[in-house]
């Protein structure tokens, strides 16, 4: 009996132990990746770069075998940036981006002192309204003040968008440009293409009085053909005739302008995480099936990266057996939410077998298919896989609040236990 209680003692300590260093090493990647030197990951100060060479060194350090030169598959997209510095005010007064406000991803630069004219969700929808007030419009700002959407009809906020996706996208605005006030969070993303006008949306945590004057200078670099790419590599397995394929995109959003950094540290510095600590694993335990990890770039821009190689894949799709892909793996508390869930769903109960036999996470939810992530461009080549995202926890999402130092990890170790479980019983 001594003996056993030792044995358990001591399988207790190596298990803690290692859950420990996976912990330990999580951190640091997300430390590293979502820093302020990484400058977002994205297409200013060459971040998406910095990432990848991060990424490649560590897949060498753990000894994944390269599918290529340097492990990289390079592609080129187009891409549209704010690298200098941005001013903006408002009656005066100077607004923080990211903050206080956001510039839309697709504006062009603009620069001088504007007067504004306001525009209702009332007057969106009134066709006459909405014309007399685009017709005094020329120079001038258009300021579209904050409004409830659950007291319009569909019908009326189909049309209250279709007037705002016109003053953002059409030439024919005679508006400089469209300012948005809104009581929401603000969310920014990428943009692949310019556009006639530029827009802004502003807080009204920080800025709620009427818009009488704009001052505002903004100068977009635009990319035709920017060249960016993925990383990848794999661990060979007994059975080298079918893949098992673990993904995360690497990239993020970048920066706006010099002061706003949109760091993702959750999406997607945690999935990387998730992905080089399932590879020193597989480094140290050989895998049942050839093992592909790749990390991708411009998810953000439209699943660009995973597009691409599916369209240029480095082998062959047909033997992949599962893929798994890491997005937003930084929470947890309320567990795991499965995209493809019902898609595979014999997949999904043994995953969820899995996880109430080992009392890992609070709960394996399903869910149907999406095309909201790297796993959708291979949906469309008919490769079973899972888009895995942690729930609950912290709310930072697409903003500059998404830090290495706010995001918890609170169950990365029991969703990593998970992972390594679920692939062995593939």
């Amino acid at each position: 009996m001594k003996k056993l209680f030792l044995l358990l003692s001591l399988l207790l300590t190596i298990n803690l132990s290692v859950s420990a260093q996976v912990l330990e090493y999580a951190k640091e990647v997300v430390g590293t990746l979502a820093s302020d030197e990484y400058k977002g990951r994205g297409y200013v100060g060459n971040g998406d770069k910095l990432a990848a060479e991060y990424i490649r060194a560590e897949f060498e350090k753990i000894g994944i075998k390269p599918y290529s030169k340097n492990y990289t598959q390079t592609f080129t997209t187009p891409v549209n940036t704010f690298p200098n510095a941005i001013s903006f005010k408002l009656n005066g007064k100077e607004l923080v981006p990211g903050k206080d406000f956001l510039v839309g991803p697709g504006s062009p630069s603009i620069k001088g002192a504007f007067s504004t004219i306001s525009l209702s969700p009332e007057d969106m929808i009134n066709e006459k309204a909405f014309v007399e007030i685009l017709n005094q419009a020329a120079g001038k700002f258009i300021v579209i003040p904050p409004y409830d959407k659950s007291t319009f009809s569909k019908e009326e906020n189909d049309r209250i968008n279709g007037v705002i996706g016109f003053l953002t996208y059409h030439a024919n605005n005679p508006a400089v440009g469209t300012i948005i006030q809104t009581d929401n969070k603000l969310t920014w993303s990428g943009s692949t293409s310019v556009n006639p006008k530029p827009i802004f949306t502003v807080s009204t945590e920080s800025f709620d009085d009427r818009i009488i004057k704009v001052e505002v200078q903004l100068k977009n670099k635009f990319y035709k053909n920017y060249k960016t790419q993925n990383v990848l590599g794999y661990i060979e397995g007994t059975n080298t005739d079918s893949l098992i394929v673990l993904v995360a995109h690497y990239d993020h959003l970048g920066m706006m302008g010099k002061k706003a950094t949109f760091n993702g540290a959750n999406d997607n510095a945690s999935g990387v995480a998730m992905l080089l600590s399932t590879a020193k694993y597989y480094a140290q335990n050989k895998p049942k099936y050839t093992t592909a990890f790749i990390a991708f770039g411009a998810e953000e821009l439209g699943i660009l990266g995973s597009k691409y190689f599916t369209e240029n894949p480095l082998f062959d799709l047909s033997t992949i057996k599962f893929l798994v892909n890491f997005d937003l793996t930084g929470t947890g508390e309320e567990g795991i939410q499965v995209v493809n869930g019902s898609v595979y769903k014999e997949k999904f109960d043994k995953l969820k077998e899995i996880n109430t036999e080992n009392d890992l996470l609070a709960q394996v939810k399903i869910r149907g298919a999406a095309c909201n992530s790297d796993h959708c461009m291979f949906d469309k080549k008919d490769v079973p896989s899972f888009f895995i995202y942690t729930l609950g926890g912290i709310k930072a999402y697409h903003d500059i609040y998404d830090r290495p130092e706010t995001l918890p990890l609170t169950e990365f170790e029991d969703y990593y236990r998970l992972v390594i479980l679920f692939v062995e019983s593939i």
